[in-house]
């Protein structure tokens, strides 16, 4: 359900097996490792193509979908930063789907809040990416982007029109940020 956008608009993005070489890098990194550690301590165990490249039609780095897993954009991807992020980010959403067991994704507030979290905690607020986005906030630059970045998505699922989740993302923004498991604290 979840989608990330890419930043790259009309970018050429690489081959599928370009990408599904980065996945396998990805999946060697201690941000994956411990998702993946912990979503099989939560009862999730991931399955050898849990995590797969694909062109994509839409203008999105990757998604998450319950019961399928996470496919990376080939077409909108680059280098191995991006894929790394596509998939610890939609690692976060899989890690929600595992531990809520009554998450549903057409809920614009469950939604926003895995947005939130995946957003905060996945590193694709740093300021670093927000600078090469071209936003250049010193002070509250993160929860801004995530706030951005979150409405983008949400406002993405069918579900959810702006109105509604504007006010799912306020209504659940302090439990959803503060959530920082399964770290001890934002990475």
């Amino acid at each position: 359900m979840e989608e990330e956008t890419s930043p790259k608009l009309g970018s050429e993005g690489c081959t599928v097996e370009e990408c599904q070489a980065m996945i396998q890098t990805s999946l060697r990194t201690p941000m994956v490792k411990f998702l993946k550690e912990h979503m099989e301590k939560a009862g999730c165990k991931l399955v050898d193509n849990f995590i797969k490249a694909v062109p994509c039609n839409r203008q999105m780095s990757g998604g998450y979908v319950r019961g399928e897993g996470i496919v990376v954009c080939s077409n909108h991807v680059n280098i191995q930063d991006e894929v790394s992020q596509v998939v610890t980010h939609e690692l976060i959403h899989a890690y929600d789907d595992c531990r809520a067991a009554n998450l549903d994704w057409a809920n614009c507030a469950h939604h926003a809040c895995s947005e939130i979290r995946a957003g905060h905690l996945s590193g694709d607020c740093h300021f670093k990416r927000e600078l090469l986005r071209g936003f250049m906030k010193i002070r509250g630059h993160e929860q801004d982007c995530v706030r951005r970045r979150s409405m983008k998505s949400v406002t993405a699922n069918p579900y959810c029109s702006e109105i509604a989740a504007k006010e799912a993302m306020e209504a659940v923004w302090d439990v959803c940020y503060n959530d920082t498991k399964p770290f001890d604290r934002a990475p």
